[in-house]
């Protein structure tokens, strides 16, 4: 929580973080015009927000589970209500940097990321094995259509070339993995 309040310092204001962000993005996603790379940062922000508050809600249930012994339940209940809340401290105190505003839309965002991170401790893990396999499945399949669309129509395909076969070496680890458990359990 206190790194949570560390981030909304002037420190990380959009104005700092674009300086780093957006010419990385320029580098990684060169064909990007000034509007769409402004954009992208601000997407990458948000999905800052909605990541951060995810996490928080998992340390606090790991810590209610585990530490504490509380029932899944509540402990999901807890760390739910204490992201929640703490969103609503986090940007009051923005809205008392100069740099910084605080935002009713961003505490949605983070409220989304804790909400999120609850459901995945209410239903178990397993719910998320499904959906990274989702999209994991989406980012090679749909990927390698969009470069090969490019490929055929003369686009560059820029950093599609890193993150569909990344997509695709970690769907083949996870199938190497499930079809060595079976043989492991008969040993």
């Amino acid at each position: 929580m206190v790194a949570i309040l560390g981030l909304s310092t002037g420190n990380f204001s959009a104005e700092n973080t674009g300086g780093v962000l957006r010419p990385l993005l320029q580098w990684l996603l060169p064909w990007m015009s000034a509007s769409q790379v402004a954009a992208a940062h601000e997407v990458v922000r948000k999905t800052a927000h909605v990541t951060v508050y995810a996490v928080l809600v998992i340390l606090w249930f790991i810590t209610f589970t585990r530490e504490r012994g509380w029932s899944v339940r509540t402990a999901a209940w807890a760390a739910l209500a204490i992201a929640i809340g703490w969103a609503g401290v986090d940007e009051l105190h923005q809205a008392t940097e100069p740099s910084r505003t605080g935002s009713l839309g961003d505490v949605a965002f983070d409220s989304a990321g804790a909400l999120a991170a609850f459901v995945v401790a209410r239903r178990g893990w397993r719910v998320t094995t499904v959906v990274t396999t989702a999209l994991l499945w989406t980012a090679a399949l749909g990927g390698a259509l969009v470069i090969a669309i490019n490929w055929a129509t003369g686009v560059g395909s820029g950093v599609l070339w890193l993150t569909v076969p990344v997509a695709a070496a970690l769907l083949a680890l996870r199938w190497w993995r499930s079809s060595r458990r079976p043989a492991a359990r008969g040993a």
